[in-house]
Order: structure tokens, then sequence, then C-alpha cells
């Protein structure tokens, strides 16, 4: 709420967004229903929203469910819906045709050469499908290729970073992992010799996120899960064990701060036996936590991290440095002592130049 008064205060535009999780048609997951979602829509427009989004982070929204709520938002709200969500499962195009037939205005989308798997669906079999249609976006479907063909080279220039999800994977509905943390959490379960164990990792996230108490799993919360769940496969712990009074656990800091309430609160509260036991008496926090916060000094943070790197920063690297000091200051040295290296060619980049290569550079 802080966010948007402040927002509101500048005269900008109020996108809140609400984060899809679990499945409204299931009964058993009746935390969070079509009530939760309609009812967080109306808080948000109450509070000043001018734009509602509804974030689907891990692609769990099918396409009924769709149907179900974006015909509940619509007729619960004026304000212009957003849709956004992740192609994990293979089945993300069908959701938004279903969620734009439905009552949604805006729908993201990857270019062709970006899209599916953990990325978002294809925009130009989106556009295709809706093309003659009352909501036919009017993009030039030429157009889309046209600049999909530029991605796709670029893409090429980063085949070795590529995840190894050669497929739609339906094992999203049952982790639950957003589709930002899926390849990091992979990477992350193969740097701990996890590598072929990741299914069990995939079962762990999921029996974590019912421990915790079935929360919405987004950045940060998400990496807590995660965390966790690296955690117990790497120890060969279970539920049973972590929950275990007797048992004593080493919890990972994460999981700690969450459970003392630094992320904030829990739809429904964390479950208190965990919660105890990870704080080891500790008081959790049950305020918002940002209120705990000394107030920003913006003149005299811009004039200490200046002063350090000694030059003068702009206002998107002072932005950087207040979100991010550690991974700011880290890039701004290497700036400082290899220079310019963005106007490299990639390759060169990455793999530096064999024996007689040419390159040419436009450094200024």
């Amino acid at each position: 709420r802080v966010a948007m008064d402040a927002v509101g205060a500048e005269g900008k535009l109020v996108e809140a967004a609400i984060c899809y999780t679990g499945d409204i048609l299931d009964p058993a997951r009746a935390k969070y229903d079509l009530k939760y979602y309609v009812g967080l829509a109306k808080e948000l427009e109450a509070a000043g929203a001018h734009i509602i989004a509804v974030k689907d982070m891990a692609g769990l929204l099918k396409p009924a469910a769709a149907r179900v709520l974006f015909k509940a938002l619509r007729e619960a709200t004026d304000l212009p819906i957003h849709f956004h969500t992740h192609d994990t499962s293979g089945l993300s195009a069908a959701t938004v045709l279903a969620a734009v037939e439905s009552g949604a205005d805006a729908i993201d989308a990857a270019m062709d050469s970006f899209s599916g798997n953990t990325s978002q669906p294809c925009l130009g079999s989106i556009v295709e499908a809706l093309k003659g249609t009352e909501r036919d976006p009017g993009l030039d479907p030429q157009w889309i290729r046209h600049i999909s063909f530029y991605w796709e080279a670029v893409r090429n220039q980063y085949a070795a970073f590529e995840s190894d999800l050669k497929g739609p994977a339906s094992e999203v509905y049952l982790h639950e992992m957003p589709g930002g943390q899926f390849t990091n959490l992979k990477e992350q379960a193969r740097s701990l010799g996890l590598e072929t164990r990741w299914h069990e990792v995939a079962q762990a996230y999921h029996d974590v996120n019912l421990m915790f108490g079935d929360i919405v799993k987004v950045t940060p919360s998400s990496k807590v899960v995660g965390d966790m769940a690296l955690m117990m496969v790497s120890q060969d712990l279970t539920v049973a064990d972590v929950e275990n009074p007797a048992k004593d656990i080493a919890f990972p800091d994460s999981v700690v701060s969450m459970l003392r309430g630094d992320l904030g609160q829990s739809p429904g509260g964390w479950p208190a036996a965990l919660q105890k036991k990870a704080l080891k008496g500790e008081k959790p926090i049950t305020v918002r936590p940002g209120s705990l916060l000394k107030p920003a000094d913006l003149k005299a943070s811009r004039k200490d991290i200046e002063t350090k790197l000694e030059r003068k920063l702009s206002e998107y690297e002072f932005a950087s440095w207040l979100m991010y000091p550690k991974v700011f200051t880290d890039f701004a040295a290497a700036q400082e002592t290899y220079g310019p290296v963005s106007v490299l060619p990639t390759p060169t980049y990455f793999y530096g130049m064999k024996s007689e290569d040419e390159i040419f550079l436009d450094i200024e």
C-alpha cells in the first residue's frame, strides 16, 4: 500500500498485481478460492489501483479456471485487467485465449523465438488465433515474424546458457515453481550434486510449500521454499523430520527470516509450531516490516556511493545501487577494471578472440 500511495502521489500509473496460486476449481485448495481473488481485486481498486494485474508466475491457471476467474473479475471491477503467465506446462496459450474471451484487456506474450517453456506463450500464435475476431489486437504477423528472426539470431549467441528443459512439463502443477525460478533452482541443484535427484527436489518443493502453510510463491518467498527444499534433499530430511520437536534442524537463514515476518505475513499466518522451532525463542514481527526501517536519506546515500566510486551516478545507476548495493558495486568495479565491455561482440565477450580474428568497436 505504501508503494501504491507513493506512485499515486506522483501522478503516475498504479498497476497492482494479484499473484495466482493454487487452483480455484480444486475444492482441496480452498485457501485461494474465487472469493479470495475477487476480494483482492476490490481491495486494490479501493486502494487506488488504475490497472489490476493477474500474475500467474508459475503458469498454474488452466483454461477452464481462467474463464471463471476473469469473468468474475470483469463483473467485480471496471478497471483494465492485465494477465501475465508462463508456459512451463505447455498449456498457457489456451489459458490466454480463455482469459481474453472472458474479460482480460491485456496479456503478456513472448516473441516467437523466445517463447514457450518457462517463458511466456508465443506472441505470433496468439495474434493469429485472435485474427478476425472481436479481440483482434491488430498486430501485423509479418512484422512479428521479422522481429522474431532477429531475436532468434540473438538467442543463438547465448546457447550455452539454455535450460535443459526440452518440452512442456506438467510437473509444474505439482511443484508450482515460478517460471523465473525453475532454471535457477535446477542450476543450484546441479551445483550441490543433486542434478540426478531433481524430481526429488520438485517433490520436496511441493512438500515444503504445504509445510509452510501453502503460501504465495513469488520472489522472494519462492526462493525461501527452494532453499528449504534443497537443504532437505541434500540432507535426506522429510517433513516429519523438520516438524519433529525433538530433532534439531539448522534452518536456512532465508527460512528463519521469512518465518520471523521479514517478508510480511502469509494469508492465514505461519504454522505456529514450525515458526516457534525455527525462531528458537526469538519474537516474530507482526507489523509491516518496512515500518521498522529508518527513513532513507537519498541525498546522503548518493553522496556516499559517489564518493566511494569517485564518479557521479545516473538516476538509473543510483536506483540500481539502492536496490542491489553489492551487485551494483561489483558491476561498477568490473566496469572500472575492464572498460565498456558491452560494446564487444557477444562471442568475443564470452570466449575471447582467436588467432587472426578481427572485430570493430564503436566505443564512443
